[in-house]
């Protein structure tokens, strides 16, 4: 009877997923990506840290990475923050070399002197020796942007390569 409960409460009780509900396709996280370079009457979203979008998320980095990804933007208000993006709750590590479109480039990383907090989300290569890439951000002063990058392919880059675990494909 005991290991009978043991069993039971060990193995087959339900299992707690750190993962947020909602998944989304790649394809689709690059599309909700896209629909901020034109979701500003034919513009880009503005980049701002304090106002949160006609669709309740925040205009910064990890709010607009919260919006492509469906992860909500209620609990917290916009959005996860850069921070939590980078807890396993959210995401896994990745090899640079295994980066798929709708994976991530993440600093998480403030230090004394700079805030250079930052999250991209990662579509393709440019390049055959994947020196570069293409990805979305909205980035200080600019608001939405699609464009080259090398964030995280540096000597001793603080940005890690991760993958959210609610994107599926």
């Amino acid at each position: 009877m005991i290991a009978a409960f043991l069993t039971f409460a060990l193995v087959g009780a339900p299992a707690v997923s750190a993962a947020p509900a909602e998944q989304v396709s790649r394809g689709e996280m690059l599309q909700r990506a896209a629909s901020w370079l034109t979701a500003n009457n034919g513009g880009r979203v503005p980049y701002s840290m304090k106002t949160y979008w006609k669709d309740g998320y925040r205009q910064d980095c990890s709010g607009y990475v919260s919006m492509a990804a469906k992860l909500g933007n209620a609990n917290p208000k916009g959005g996860p923050n850069t921070e939590a993006l980078a807890t396993a709750k959210y995401t896994t590590p990745v090899k640079i070399a295994d980066m798929k479109p709708g994976d991530l480039f993440i600093d998480p990383v403030d230090e004394p002197g700079s805030d250079f907090r930052h999250v991209v989300i990662f579509e393709k290569w440019t390049k055959g020796d994947r020196s570069e890439y293409l990805a979305y951000e909205q980035r200080g002063g600019f608001g939405t942007d699609h464009r080259p990058l090398r964030y995280g392919l540096e000597p001793n880059s603080k940005y890690r390569a991760v993958r959210l675990k609610n994107v599926t494909g």
